[in-house]
């Protein structure tokens, strides 16, 4: 799969570059990029960006409703909100763009298996609920119609932000046997990982 690296931070290239495991494409101008998009098709590229010097270049993305199926965004200081806005329009991916190798290869490797990636505090905050973690009248028959009781149960423990172990305490379970919750929950749900899972029960 082509890397499109997309900044006009030549320091920021280069420290991408030396993470990466390919040899990426690299563009500074978004009309550019557009033609070369044209070019390789939509599916077949992780596009990665650098929203301090290309959020211009981003948002005609994300207003023409032309943003590439596998776009990553990075920004040397990660806003929740930001976040929440870039993943809710499409984005696969938004951390710190200075982040260390090993997090930047786990990173490609989540978004080119067609899941979102998001750094930890971000993850919490998407699956916070206001008013008390109550879902729609609409989510809640969703769940109702294709989960069991203990799978109900673990989501409401996903949408408060717990990690596995947390949630294995509460429910007096296994680790392994939240993750076989989990999992079958992505499967009759049809999403791929918990920002998805957040995000269609926050519609």
């Amino acid at each position: 799969m082509h890397i499109i690296l997309f900044s006009s931070d030549l320091n920021i290239i280069d420290e991408w570059k030396k993470k990466s495991n390919t040899i990426p494409l690299i563009f500074d101008n978004i009309n550019s990029l557009m033609n070369m998009i044209k070019e390789l098709g939509l599916k077949k590229f992780i596009l990665i960006a650098d929203y301090n010097s290309v959020a211009t270049g981003i948002n005609k993305f994300i207003s023409s409703n032309t943003l590439p199926e596998k776009v990553i965004i990075l920004e040397r200081v990660p806003e929740i909100t930001t976040g929440k806005m870039l993943i809710s329009h499409g984005i696969k991916a938004y951390g710190n763009s200075k982040m260390l190798k090993h997090h930047y290869r786990q990173m490609l490797e989540v978004v080119e298996n067609e899941k979102i990636w998001t750094y930890p505090e971000l993850t919490v905050s998407l699956a916070k609920r206001n008013n008390n973690n109550k879902l729609s009248d609409e989510a809640n028959k969703l769940l109702q119609n294709r989960l069991t009781k203990k799978e109900i149960e673990t989501i409401y423990h996903i949408l408060k932000g717990l990690t596995n172990d947390a949630i294995a305490n509460i429910m007096s379970i296994t680790p392994r046997t939240v993750k076989a919750h989990t999992s079958a929950i992505f499967s009759k749900l049809h999403v791929n990982d918990k920002v998805s899972l957040v995000l269609l029960l926050n519609n």
